[in-house]
C-alpha cells in the first residue's frame, strides 16, 4: 500500500527540499513495524489478532508524507505541481502494481483457475484505483481465511491510497490559498476525520464487514490525521534546537504511543465492535503521536527507530505488501501447514523476501528514477550494445508469456465460480437440515417431557432392535445402547460448514438435533446465534459445538460461548482438524482450556482421532468424506451418550 508506497524515498525528497536535507530515517522504522504486523497477522493471526492495524499506521504516514512534500514544495515556489506529483506517483506505484498484477494472474491461469472468477474487473479496478469499492460487494470478508481466499483481497488498501493522491494535491492548494492559516486547517481536517469515524461507527454490522473495512469514506481518518499533523507539524519547519524537558516530553509521547500500539497489536481484534466503534480511531491517533514525534528533529524517537535492518524493510515494504498475499495463497494452497506452521511461516517470509528483493533490484528502484522521455533513443543504445539481442529476446519472452497468460485468464474468465462437488453436497445438507430443524425441535420437547420418567435398557441386544437401528449401529460404529440413547438425547448443534458437511449422519443418528450450520462461520458469531436459538425455545439440554474451522479462537470468544449457553447445558465442544491453516493448533488449545475452566464442557478431540487418516477426508483435507462423516458422527455419538448416561 503507498502506505507502503508513500514510504518515500531519499530522491523523493531531493526532489522537494526547502534547504533543509533531511531524510527521516525513524520512518522506515515505522514502516517496519507496520509490515511486520500485516505478515504476522497473515501468517499467524492467532498470534497477533491485531496485526492488520499495521494498515492505518502505513495510512498516517502516507497522510503526513505526502502532505508534508506538498507544503515544503508550496514553501520553496508558492505553487504545487500536480502534473509532476501525479508522474512521481506513478512512477514510484504502477511498475510494481502491474507486474504483481499480471504475475498472479499468469500463475492462476496455469495452476489454480477457480480464482479467475471476477479476474477482469479485479485487475482493471486494481488499475484505476477503485478495487476497495468492487471488494465491499464482490469480496469476502478480510477476516474469512479459509473459504477461497483471493491473492489480491489486500489490495483494497492500495485503492485508497491512490484515491487520495488523485484528489489530494487539490485539495491542499486550496486549504493553503483559501483558508491559509493552520488553526482553521487542522480544524477542518480533524473536523473530516471525525466525520469519517463516526461514519464506520455507524455502518458497522457485525454480520458483514467490508463496507466499513473497506471503504474509503470509513477508513480515510487515518490518512487525514497524519495530514493535520503534517499543516501543524511539518519537519522542514521544525528546530532541533528544544530544552531537554521538551525533548523527554516527546520521547515520553513518542515511546509510550509505541508501546500503546504493540499493545492493541496483539489485544484489538478485527471482528471486535468496540474497533469500529472507536478503537481503530482511537489507535490511528496514537500512530499519529508516533509519526509526529519521529519527525520531531528534537525527538529522539528517529535515532531510536533508525538502524540497517529497519531501513532495509521499510524501504521494501511496498514490494513486501504486494507480493505477500500471492505467495501465502499459493503455497499454502500446496503445502499442510497446520502441523509446521513456524517452519512454514519461515519458508513463506523467505519467499515473500527473494520476490520482493528482484521486484526491488529489477523493477521499482530502475523504473522510479527512469526519465520516460528518453525511451525511444535508450532503446537505439540499448540494440547497439553486444548481446543485447539475447537479453532484449529473454525479457520479451518474459514480458509476452506474462501478458499471454493474463489475456487467456481474461478469456476463460467464469461468469460466476462453479460450485464445487463439495460445495454443492454442503449446499444440499443444510436445505435437508433445515426442513428436518422444524420436525426436531417438536421431538425435543416430547423428549424433555419423558426425560424425567426414562430408564435406559442397559441390556438392551442388538437382536431387538429394529432394522433401521441395526443399520444405524453398524454404519457409525455404536453399540445398541449408543443407539436407543442417541435417539433420545435432545441435541442442538452450532458449527460451521465441517458440521453441515455432516448434518445428514447427525440427525439421523440423533433424530431430535437441530442442526444450525453456516459457511465461513466464525467465533465471534456464535454468541448471537445462542442467543437466538435460546430466545427461540431450541436450545437443548446437550449443545454442540464445532467452530475453529475459518479462523482462532481468542480467549474472550470461548468465554462468551460458554458463558451464553448456560451452565445448565452440557457442552460439547469439537476440536479443529484444519491441517491447511496456521490456528489449528491454537484452535484446539484454547477449546483445552475452555474445557479445564468449565465442568460442563467436553472436549470431542476429532483432530486427534482423524490425525493421518487422509482417507477420511475429501481433497481440501478439512472437509470430511462420507467415510470420514461416519467416524466424525460416532465420535459425537458415544460421547454425547456417554455424558447422557451418567446423567
Amino acid at each position: 500500500m503507498d502506505q507502503l508506497n508513500s514510504r518515500l524515498t531519499r530522491s523523493d525528497f531531493r526532489a522537494h527540499r526547502v534547504g533543509k536535507k533531511r531524510y527521516i530515517t525513524g520512518f522506515d522504522g515505522i514502516r517496519t513495524l507496520a509490515v511486520l504486523g500485516v505478515i504476522i497477522y497473515h501468517l499467524a493471526p492467532s498470534t497477533l489478532q491485531g496485526g492488520y492495524l499495521g494498515v492505518p499506521i502505513f495510512f498516517v504516514v502516507s497522510g503526513y508524507l505526502i502532505t508534508y512534500l506538498l507544503i515544503q514544495e508550496w514553501d520553496q515556489t508558492h505553487t504545487i505541481d500536480i502534473w509532476g506529483f501525479y508522474g512521481r506517483r506513478l512512477k514510484r506505484l504502477y511498475p510494481a502494481l502491474v507486474t504483481m498484477l499480471l504475475a498472479t494472474t499468469a500463475y492462476i491461469t496455469l495452476f489454480q483457475r477457480e480464482l479467475l472468477v471476477n479476474i477482469r474487473k479485479t485487475v482493471m479496478t486494481n488499475l484505476i484505483y477503485g478495487y476497495n469499492w468492487f471488494e465491499i460487494s464482490h469480496g469476502q470478508s478480510y477476516f474469512d481465511r479459509f473459504s477461497g481466499e483471493s491473492p489480491f483481497t489486500h489490495l483494497w488498501s492500495l485503492s485508497i491510497e491512490g484515491q487520495f493522491y488523485l484528489v489530494w494535491p487539490l485539495v491542499v492548494l486550496a486549504l493553503l490559498i483559501l483558508v491559509k492559516k493552520q488553526g482553521r486547517i487542522l480544524l477542518i481536517l480533524l473536523g473530516a476525520a471525525i466525520a469519517s469515524a463516526l461514519a464506520m461507527a455507524l455502518l458497522f454490522d457485525p454480520q458483514n464487514t467490508n463496507r466499513v473495512y473497506y471503504g474509503t469514506d470509513t477508513r480515510m481518518f487515518a490518512i487525514l490525521i497524519g495530514a493535520a499533523m503534517a499543516f501543524v507539524w511539518p519537519a522542514h519547519r521544525l528546530s532541533a534546537d528544544v530544552t531537554r524537558a521538551h525533548r523527554l516530553v516527546m520521547d515520553g509521547l513518542g515511546g509510550a504511543s509505541l508501546l500503546a500500539l504493540v499493545y492493541l497489536f496483539f489485544n484489538m481484534n478485527g471482528q471486535a465492535a468496540s474497533t469500529y466503534h472507536g478503537g481503530m480511531f482511537w489507535f490511528t491517533v496514537l500512530s499519529g503521536i508516533l509519526v509526529g514525534t519521529v519527525a520531531h528533529p528534537g525527538s529522539d524517537m528517529n535515532r531510536i527507530l533508525s538502524n540497517p535492518v529497519f531501513s532495509y524493510v521499510g524501504q521494501r515494504s511496498y514490494g513486501i505488501y504486494l507480493y505477500q498475499f500471492p505467495v501465502m495463497i499459493f503455497y499454502e494452497s500446496r503445502i499442510n501447514i497446520g502441523n509446521h506452521p513456524l517452519f512454514n511461516a519461515l519458508v513463506e517470509v523467505a519467499l515473500i523476501m527473494v520476490a520482493t528483493e528482484l521486484s526491488y533490484r529489477w523493477i521499482e528502484r530502475p523504473l522510479r528514477h527512469y526519465h520516460y522521455g528518453q525511451l525511444t533513443s535508450d532503446v537505439v543504445t540499448f540494440f547497439k550494445q553486444p548481446d543485447a539481442h539475447r537479453l532484449a529476446s529473454s525479457l520479451g519472452v518474459i514480458g509476452a508469456l506474462l501478458f499471454g497468460l493474463t489475456a487467456v485468464g481474461f478469456v476463460q474468465q467464469p461468469a460466476a465460480a462453479k460450485p464445487t462437488a463439495l460445495q454443492q453436497t454442503i449446499t444440499q445438507r443444510q436445505a435437508a437440515a433445515k426442513k428436518k430443524n422444524a420436525e426436531a425441535a417438536k421431538k425435543q420437547k416430547a423428549l424433555a417431557k419423558e426425560a424425567s420418567k426414562r430408564k435406559h435398557d442397559k441390556a438392551v441386544a442388538f437382536s431387538r432392535l429394529s432394522k433401521s437401528d441395526q443399520d444405524t449401529a453398524k454404519t457409525y460404529y455404536l453399540t445398541p445402547e449408543e443407539v436407543v440413547t442417541s435417539k433420545q438425547t435432545p441435541l442442538t448443534a452450532i458449527g460451521d460448514s465441517v458440521l453441515l458437511d455432516d448434518s445428514g449422519d447427525l440427525q439421523k443418528v440423533f433424530p431430535g438435533a437441530i442442526v444450525d450450520g453456516k459457511v465461513g462461520r466464525q467465533a465471534a458469531d456464535v454468541k448471537g446465534i445462542v442467543t437466538s436459538l435460546d430466545q427461540q425455545g431450541q436450545l437443548a439440554k446437550n449443545v454442540l459445538v464445532n467452530i475453529g474451522t475459518n479462523g482462532y479462537i481468542t480467549p474472550e470468544q470461548a468465554k462468551e460461548i460458554v458463558e451464553a449457553i448456560g451452565p445448565s447445558h452440557e457442552i460439547f465442544w469439537v476440536t479443529a482438524h484444519v491441517p491447511t491453516r496456521e490456528w489449528q493448533n491454537s484452535v484446539n488449545r484454547r477449546i483445552q482450556k475452555t474445557a479445564d475452566a468449565y465442568k460442563n464442557v467436553h472436549v470431542i478431540d476429532w483432530y486427534s482421532t482423524a490425525k493421518g487418516e487422509d482417507k477420511w477426508f475429501v481433497s481440501d483435507h478439512v472437509h470430511p468424506n462420507n467415510r470420514g462423516n461416519r467416524h466424525y458422527t460416532s465420535l459425537i455419538a458415544k460421547a454425547v451418550t456417554k455424558v447422557s448416561q451418567q446423567k
